[in-house]
């Protein structure tokens, strides 16, 4: 009798590749009566997912992987001069609010901290439009990141406003990218 053993799960420490990725991003969550969003690789299969079981415009998001794992944990700043910030992961209760990964103002200006101090370590800035961003490293000029609205593949119809194609840079971490979509999708009032 042949014996069945379920595939290995592989973890993945960094969310970086040597490749330009293509995404799929439809600003909707797959949970009923949730708000989100849920983000497709090039092989049309689940990549990350926002699930937002609160209102519309929660000042506690997360960012999470397929299985549910939360890669950023992200805050709304509601004082003087508004943003966000994002947390690598979510450890409950005992979040770190003193380390945050970057934080981005309300006028699209991103700073990426060092994990180990709050050091400025880069500079992004997200530049949006309607239905459409990049996210530009500052150094050096580069779009690192761009996302436009999605057309079909055959007859080149634009799908509706809900559904961006992203495409990400080789050496860029994706789930970095995708924080800053989620930080995207809330300045839109769309999470």
């Amino acid at each position: 009798m042949a014996k069945v053993h379920p595939l290995p799960i592989v973890e993945v420490a960094e969310y970086v590749t040597s490749k330009r990725e293509s995404f799929t991003i439809w600003m909707k969550s797959l949970v009923m009566q949730g708000n989100g969003c849920t983000v497709f690789n090039e092989n049309g299969e689940i990549a990350y997912r926002i699930d937002n079981y609160d209102n519309r415009g929660s000042n506690e998001v997360y960012l999470m992987d397929l299985r549910g794992k939360v890669l950023f944990t992200i805050l709304r700043k509601v004082w003087l001069f508004g943003g966000w910030k994002g947390y690598r992961g979510d450890n409950g209760d005992k979040l770190n609010k003193e380390r945050p990964r970057f934080q981005v103002s309300k006028k699209g200006q991103i700073t990426l901290l060092s994990s180990s101090s709050n050091a400025e370590t880069s500079c992004y800035k997200l530049e949006a439009g309607k239905s459409a961003f990049k996210i530009v490293d500052c150094s050096r000029g580069d779009v690192v990141a761009e996302a436009r609205r999605k057309q079909s593949s055959n007859s080149g119809v634009l799908l509706g406003d809900d559904v961006l194609t992203l495409v990400v840079e080789p050496q860029v971490d994706h789930s970095f990218i995708m924080a800053l979509v989620t930080v995207y999708g809330l300045m839109r009032h769309r999470l």
